[in-house]
């Protein structure tokens, strides 16, 4: 068959959790199902800016053909302060402020638009619902076109602008099934075909997290540690995760320490015990999983989260926010990992796994199972191609696919 994916953002220094999942998905597609697979991305690097970094034009990335188109707009600084208005209540807002938000968020590439339209390929999914490269493109594919929305209940989802994507879409491909639960409580949409397919997940690489030991990473040299894997920003909880931490050190002295690992957009409070490493390569990523307490993902806005399974990979249990339906899904499934919803939750979780080296290994334990079972590329790779591949055969018979696919 022959595959499309239309994403903001493609390359292999890109490591956002849709972007990532995209890519790593299109190379499995070749390699694995022999599918003939294009992308249709920008220029940029940068989500905050969408400056052009990248040359323009085509080029095949693991197996991929990539096509690559400049921008007319990127993200200008008047964005912020009108998204925090219209943000504030989204579903007052006017369809002109929806389709404002959407051109000022970025990025702004008819280039892009007109490629997909012309596109021959069987089938085109878009990633993620959020940006203008699936707004305005997935119109004039609806009949052809497969969302992976990686949604998750944020105000954007709620804007106006979106009844329309979600409404054009063939069918629906979800990280979870609490994503779907939730985009079938927004939008009608639940009679469409649809399949829960996850994300893929790779094992640490051979000899990865054996050069630098975690204390040598951190300066913390053999102290314990609770690891936060990914961006260090306020929406993705890290403000919330260093006030608490910082008062569980209050009720708690000792020698546990937190570890704040990944790119730095809002510096937490700062505190004897927390230290916030900036980007990390593969080999020290690994390396500070192994050697957690455990993971702990703060974020209420996941629509699947890698990090986790990266951790459970390792046999490390997590510790997830419970008002993220995704992640605390994840931890009830699996029997892998607890949440907390307040301070105290979050004192006493962090209490037990301090305490109880069973109990941490029983819950990495259940989380590898559960990786393993679901999530390993070869499983997802299977679920996804089959469901995409009867998608596309609709088109011709629309009696073959139905409303759901598992």
């Amino acid at each position: 068959m022959r595959h499309a994916l239309v994403v903001p953002r493609y390359g292999t220094e890109i490591l956002g959790g849709a972007e990532l999942g995209a890519r790593r998905l299109a190379e499995q597609l070749v390699a694995r199902a022999g599918w003939d697979v294009e992308v249709y991305t920008t220029c940029a690097r940068d989500h905050m800016t969408w400056a052009d970094e990248y040359p323009a034009g085509t080029e095949a990335i693991g197996g991929v053909t990539v096509h690559r188109f400049a921008s007319t707009s990127g993200r200008p600084p008047r964005f912020f302060p009108f998204s925090e208005r219209v943000l504030s209540a989204p579903s007052a807002a006017t369809p002109a402020e929806a389709e404002a938000f959407i051109d000022l968020q970025g990025p702004g590439c008819p280039a892009l638009v007109d490629a997909v339209a012309a596109s021959a390929a069987d089938l085109v999914a878009f990633y993620p619902y959020l940006y203008s490269t699936t707004v305005r493109a997935i119109p004039a594919v609806a009949g052809r076109s497969l969302l992976v929305p990686a949604a998750h209940d944020e105000p954007a989802l709620h804007l106006p602008v979106f009844r329309d994507v979600f409404g054009a879409a063939s069918g629906f491909a979800f990280q979870t099934e609490e994503e779907r639960e939730l985009v079938q409580r927004v939008f009608p949409v639940a009679d469409r075909p649809q399949v829960v397919f996850g994300l893929g997940v790779d094992p640490a690489p051979d000899g990865a997290g054996t050069g630098r030991r975690p204390g040598d990473v951190t300066g913390l040299g053999d102290r314990p540690y609770l690891l936060c894997l990914g961006r260090v920003d306020g929406f993705k909880g890290s403000t919330m995760l260093g006030g608490f931490f910082a008062a569980y050190k209050e009720r708690r002295p000792g020698p546990l320490a937190l570890v704040m690992a990944g790119p730095v957009t809002a510096q937490p409070p700062p505190h004897k015990d927390l230290v916030v490493t900036g980007p990390v390569d593969e080999d020290d990523k690994w390396a500070l999983l192994r050697g957690a307490t455990a993971l702990v993902n703060p974020s209420p806005h996941e629509a699947f989260s890698l990090v986790i399974m990266e951790a459970w990979s390792e046999g490390v249990p997590v510790v997830v926010n419970g008002r993220c339906e995704a992640t605390r899904g994840h931890c009830r499934r699996s029997a892998g990992g607890l949440w907390f919803d307040s301070y105290a939750a979050f004192e006493a979780v962090v209490d037990r796994l301090v305490a109880d080296g069973s109990l941490r290994r029983a819950l990495g334990s259940s989380g590898r199972s559960y990786v393993d079972r679901n999530y390993r590329w070869p499983v997802v790779t299977d679920r996804y191609a089959r469901f995409a591949q009867r998608l596309a055969d609709r088109r011709a018979d629309p009696r073959r696919v139905g409303g759901r696919s598992s």
